[in-house]
């Protein structure tokens, strides 16, 4: 891909707004300056107010961008008609995009114990993901030259005894996401699926096992191209497609023996 910003960028728009879920975490921040960088304007939302107006305020500075923030809570359903909305309105109807990098990978152990805390895991990574994009499925239906993208993971690739749980929660919105791919392929929105490998963030820091770790940057860089290409699904690096590949292809009979 050509490193000239206005040789990919969707279809032109007097503004073009990508809203941001999940804007406070490692990889989301890589994808908002990879967008900033090629003169998107960018809505954030998440939880903490005071991050996003700190990444709000640097994308600003460094990009000279329209970047605005909203509050977002994946668990808070009732919310989520609302917000949409809102975002609406606060991007002046200019929205092109929406990337979806909001996660909890949680406690697999504590999860097999506590219900709550495998309710958590998945309201987080299906319930709440399938609420939030099927609203904006049906705002961009009619808008055409649009997309939504999401994080999944390739947790959900195959299921291992160190995260089955956050695993299953992903395997389902990759399907989710199959689905409504289907259902929008004849309206221009395109629906782009990210299944991302080790990235180095928070949510990975200090895990066992851990090869290859990409930075958000890099991986923010891809999961840009990959949308502005029209890819229905990427691997994050690359690599993982041919590890997960091989991953699959082991023998349940091997697979159960092994420790991860």
């Amino acid at each position: 891909m050509t490193d000239d910003p206005a040789a990919t960028r969707l279809p032109a728009a007097s503004r073009r707004t990508v809203l941001i879920l999940g804007a406070t975490s490692s990889l989301a921040r890589g994808v908002a300056a990879e967008l900033a960088r090629r003169r998107y304007d960018l809505l954030l939302a998440g939880r903490d107010r005071e991050e996003l107006e700190s990444v709000a305020t640097d994308l600003r500075l460094r990009h000279g961008v329209r970047v605005e923030s909203r509050p977002f809570d994946a668990l808070a359903l009732d919310t989520h008609g609302v917000f949409v909305e809102d975002c609406r309105k606060a991007s002046e109807d200019s929205l092109v995009g929406v990337v979806l990098c909001f996660g909890y990978q949680g406690d697999q152990a504590l999860a097999e114990k506590d219900i709550r805390e495998a309710r958590r895991i998945l309201d987080t990574n299906l319930l709440g993901a399938v609420s939030v994009l099927n609203l904006f499925a049906a705002y961009f239906e009619g808008k055409r030259d649009s997309f939504l993208c999401a994080i999944s993971s390739v947790a959900g690739d195959r299921g291992r005894r160190s995260n089955y749980i956050y695993g299953a929660a992903k395997a389902g919105l990759t399907v989710f996401l199959q689905g409504l791919r289907n259902r929008l392929s004849s309206s221009g929105v395109r629906v782009v699926t990210i299944k991302p490998g080790f990235v180095d963030t928070p949510m990975t820091y200090g895990r066992p096992g851990l090869f290859l770790v990409a930075s958000p940057e890099k991986a923010g860089k891809r999961i840009v191209e990959a949308v502005l290409r029209g890819k229905d699904e990427s691997y994050v690096p690359g690599f993982w497609r041919l590890v997960m590949f091989l991953v699959r292809s082991i023998p349940e009979r091997i697979f159960k023996r092994m420790r991860w």
